[in-house]
């Protein structure tokens, strides 16, 4: 997971997966221009924050939370 000290949502993600019990990397991008251009350029996407399963970008919170709610993180998980 790439993620910034003061998001919102990151620290909803980080809670969301420590419940699951879902170990995981955090990649702090505070004040990472690099890093946040890579994020932009693989994912398409500006916001963090982005998170992976593997080399499979899955996007924001939002579709992490939605992963989950359908079961479908349990089984991308498990591949």
């Amino acid at each position: 997971m790439y993620s910034t000290l003061i998001c919102p949502y990151c620290l909803r993600a980080k809670a969301l997966l420590k419940l699951r019990g879902i170990a995981y990397d955090d990649v702090d991008v505070t004040g990472d221009a690099e890093a946040r251009a890579w994020l932009v350029q693989t994912t398409g996407r500006r916001t963090v924050p982005q998170i992976f399963i593997g080399e499979e970008p899955i996007g924001g919170f939002d579709e992490l939370r939605e992963l989950d709610r359908t079961g479908e993180l349990t089984k991308k998980l498990a591949a």
